[in-house]
């Protein structure tokens, strides 16, 4: 059977692969032509990025950039639907291609094993129609919310944390609002849990990123009202939606070269005194004072039980930060201190610094060991 004109960009095996989609009045042939004609970057394949990678990929989207410098580990596995478990050890972008030319052999997938900086970040993004941030912190999210402005490119953003979820689109019009109307300022970084610290039920990315897809296709085919001013807030513990309007403010739209982000967000707010001389040392360095008999060293774990049972460093004494801001264990800190120095760490230097600010307000000094546990991990320090 001849193919019309407007088919001749669809073999008859795409035209049978996407028929539910040409079916619909809204898309049809043209409109999936748009999306096989499409390109999009998509910065992270965890949570977010496998539902909306996989999404994309099933609906035809024709180029697929993939921007990821991490590898799948077990953990992962609970909410990172697009790797496996024959994936573990290997990096994210590699297992991310190999399901995705599964999915869909006519997608165009490239690869970028590399961190998202200020100096790559232009020349990655540039080839791509839209980009979509599924990134999980925040000199990422201004770093990508930067580039998308200069480079005048659509950003459907994404974030999740414990049970709650949003969705937004930034830049899609002269007008849009983008993150920077979100949130002006990084908050502190010592108020920033990670994932793995807060922790996230499983099915809420894949709503959240699969939410993200559907915007991504709507923008492409020009159907349907995206997100555009708008942010969109799940809640999964009520099975909630709401709506906020974001507004536009033109001094947030004054971006003409990307900065250090990893500086820019990690400036810590000085509120009062009890914020000065807070020391740090680093692994590295704490392993030789623990390699010294002689020193009188009380070395703290303020992450969770789970946490201190599952790894620690040998011989670290488990006080949770919640008995520490409690004031539970401030009577036992301050016994234990008085012939020994305290070094504190927790998972990543977050709740440590929490803890250590915390204690100054009874005398107690601390040393923040940077970069926590998985610092003390990656040199794999024993």
């Amino acid at each position: 059977m001849e193919r019309s004109q407007n088919q001749a960009n669809l073999s008859s095996e795409e035209i049978s692969r996407y028929a539910r989609h040409i079916s619909l009045p809204e898309i049809g042939i043209q409109g999936q032509e748009k999306l096989k004609n499409s390109s999009i970057a998509v910065i992270g394949t965890g949570g977010l990025g496998s539902p909306l990678l996989i999404y994309l990929a099933a609906a035809g989207i024709g180029r697929l950039g993939i921007v990821d410098f991490d590898v799948v580990e077990y953990s992962n596995l609970q909410r990172q639907i697009i790797h496996s478990t024959n994936s573990v050890g290997i990096l994210k972008t590699d297992s991310a291609k190999e399901r995705i030319l599964k999915i869909n052999p006519y997608c165009q997938v490239d690869l970028f094993n590399q961190k998202l900086t200020s100096s790559n970040a232009l020349e990655i993004l540039n080839p791509y129609d839209v980009i979509c941030d599924c990134s999980d912190n925040f000199p990422t999210r201004y770093l990508i919310n930067d580039s998308c402005l200069i480079l005048n490119k659509p950003n459907i953003y994404g974030s999740i944390a414990r049970f709650e979820g949003q969705v937004s689109v930034f830049n899609l019009k002269q007008d849009s609002p983008n993150y920077r109307d979100l949130i002006p300022t990084p908050p502190p970084i010592d108020l920033i849990p990670s994932c793995s610290e807060a922790g996230v039920i499983g099915i809420l990315p894949g709503i959240i990123g699969t939410i993200q897809a559907a915007e991504a296709i709507k923008i492409i085919t020009n159907v349907g009202f995206p997100l555009n001013g708008r942010l969109l807030i799940f809640n999964a513990l009520n099975m909630s939606f709401k709506e906020l309007t974001l507004k536009s403010n033109s001094e947030n739209k004054q971006i003409n070269k990307l900065i250090d982000y990893e500086s820019f967000c990690s400036e810590i707010k000085v509120t009062n005194e009890l914020d000065f001389d807070i020391k740090s040392i680093s692994v590295r360095k704490l392993k030789l004072l623990l390699n010294q008999p002689s020193k009188a060293i009380l070395l703290i774990d303020v992450r969770t039980p789970i946490e201190h049972n599952q790894c620690s460093i040998l011989g670290s004494k488990l006080m949770p930060l919640s008995t520490i801001e409690s004031g539970e264990a401030i009577n036992e800190i301050r016994n234990l201190t008085l012939q020994k120095n305290l070094y504190i760490f927790c998972k990543s230097g977050k709740r440590s610094l929490r803890a250590i600010k915390h204690l100054k307000k009874f005398g107690i000094s601390g040393i923040n060991i940077e970069g926590g546990f998985d610092a003390w991990n990656k040199e794999q320090i024993n």
